[in-house]
């Protein structure tokens, strides 16, 4: 059972036991989720607070007319990070979450209407780069190569720095040398040039920081490792959407003994001295804990949920200095009786438009809503047959567009539907042909719903930009040096944005926490500390 509130003003405190032995996680995002599922495997009594009213945050789902409209994340990568997750938990992930591999993986349409289609298949792959430009095959071939070594260093074990705090700079330090050998002070695009002379190759394999709110051209040479990861271990759909994993998280955390509290928003963390004390929430219920897991992002843990508190690193400033993630324009709609028309369009499209660079720099440095745009066009009834009624389909379009920190910020109560209208134009020209006679449901996000409904800083879609200098120890710490027994989760820290980066943030915390030993005696509990 899901709770919309606690039974009583203290959350039962005369049931549960004490505070150390709770944990309170603020959020149930999946970095909030999963952190919940591995502190109830060390046997916690968590609590998850959540303000919206279903689970999964940004991975939840909304149903229209019979479509249902996945609000978050499409796909899943590295499904093994699930599979660690739910192995910690002594559950089975493959028999909670039903997986289908893509292949393809997705199509990109290049503005002269050429197609490479990203595939597990390597000898398609290397044909594919030699029908473009045959003197790019081996710099392709050891552009690969490279990304499986940033793979390696970043994620491939639980030593993976992806996987392990890196909140004392000396963590940082001595990776450096490795990160200086690797050019990781390189973009993903300097990279990617590095090797291949194509523009359309180059695009192909730089664009996925894109997929996780980076600038190509800026973030780090260390995100090439997506290009290995899609080869090594796929791309996949969950039949039902992440809001389907988001349940079936849920659903282990009750299983554990936990309790999920939607429709409640923290106000504040609590504290005494230099330690947590709890949540007070926006009705002035208070629960204790000595152990507080933060999923929002770091700007609202440190400015609003410790708003009060003198920040000894994470100011207000030091955050606002930050470079964020690009805003998301997404438009949902679903199509009536449309199933056997275009045969072409697959469960991922990647539209290119006329620009690249210059586009990028309009989203990210200029902080201009350009007219063109590339699109990414993702249909996932072709896969899962069961988010559209029968012979229905139901898409998502997203468009990458400025953040609301800049000088010039966009007016989308002026822009929303003049940019759908340039957007349907588009898709019409370029893949779609008729489709807007057939649209039956429509939801439109900006990068103001994505302010107000998940509280993002700026509207933006992935949290604080994962560039060189906002990564590792330089990024918001797992483990919070601004209070005793908090940490943090999700894509504002270590080790990024992502689905695996957010799942593997809860991993680095759970890594930091004892196991809570619970011992009974006169009706007595106390932890393994006390007894």
């Amino acid at each position: 059972m899901v709770l919309k509130r606690a039974d009583n003003n203290e959350f039962g405190a005369k049931q549960y036991s004490p505070a150390e032995q709770n944990a309170i996680v603020i959020g149930a995002g999946f970095g909030g989720l999963a952190a919940a599922m591995r502190l109830g495997a060390k046997g916690y009594k968590v609590f998850v607070i959540d303000r919206l009213e279903s689970l999964g945050g940004r991975g939840s789902s909304l149903i229209k007319g019979g479509h249902r409209f996945d609000l978050g994340p499409t796909i899943v990568t590295l499904p093994n990070m699930f599979r660690s997750l739910w192995k910690a938990c002594d559950r089975d992930f493959d028999q909670d979450v039903t997986l289908k591999a893509l292949d393809p993986f997705y199509k990109i349409k290049f503005p002269d209407n050429s197609e490479f289609f990203a595939t597990s298949d390597q000898a398609a792959m290397r044909a594919q780069v030699m029908n473009f430009s045959p003197g790019d095959l081996h710099g392709y071939e050891k552009f690969m190569r490279e990304s499986k070594t940033r793979y390696n260093i970043a994620f491939a074990n639980e030593a993976s720095i992806g996987r392990v705090s890196m909140h004392r700079l000396w963590d940082t330090l001595k990776v450096l040398p490795l990160f200086g050998l690797l050019r990781a002070d390189r973009s993903v695009f300097q990279m990617a040039a590095a090797r291949v002379k194509d523009p359309r190759l180059r695009f192909a394999l730089s664009f996925h920081p894109l997929f996780v709110g980076g600038d190509p051209f800026n973030v780090t040479s260390m995100w090439g490792l997506v290009s290995h990861i899609e080869k090594a271990y796929g791309v996949h759909c969950a039949i039902g959407g992440f809001a389907a994993i988001a349940e079936a998280m849920g659903k282990i955390i009750r299983e554990q003994g936990g309790d999920i509290i939607l429709g409640s928003e923290v106000k504040e963390i609590t504290y005494s001295g230099n330690k947590v004390t709890g949540v007070t929430l926006t009705d002035d219920q208070h629960l204790n804990s000595n152990l507080v897991i933060s999923n929002s992002d770091p700007w609202r843990t440190y400015s609003d949920l410790l708003g009060k508190k003198t920040k000894k690193r994470w100011t207000e400033r030091k955050l606002g200095s930050k470079r964020w993630s690009m805003g998301l324009y997404v438009w949902h709609f679903g199509t009536k009786q449309t199933k056997t028309l275009w045969p072409e369009v697959g469960h991922h499209t990647i539209l290119q438009g006329p620009r690249y660079q210059n586009h990028v720099k309009d989203i990210f440095i200029r902080g201009v809503l350009a007219n063109d745009m590339s699109l990414y066009v993702h249909r996932p009834s072709v896969t899962d047959p069961t988010c559209a009624p029968e012979g229905d389909d139901t898409f998502y379009v997203l468009s990458c567009v400025p953040h609301l920190g800049h000088e010039n910020r966009v007016d989308w109560e002026i822009e929303k539907n003049s940019y759908c209208k340039k957007m349907t134009a588009f898709l019409e020209d370029r893949l779609l042909p008729g489709f807007r006679e057939k649209v039956v449901q429509s939801h439109i996000m900006t990068p103001n719903e994505f302010g107000k409904d998940y509280l993002s800083p700026m509207g933006a879609g992935f949290s604080i930009e994962p560039r060189m200098f906002q990564s590792a120890w330089f990024r918001p710490h797992n483990i919070s040096e601004e209070l005793e027994g908090l940490y943090l989760v999700g894509a504002g820290t270590h080790p990024g944005p992502g689905v695996p980066g957010v799942v593997a943030s809860a991993e680095i915390v759970a890594k930091q926490i004892p196991d809570c030993v619970v011992k009974s005696k006169q009706n007595l509990v106390t932890t393994g500390a006390e007894a």
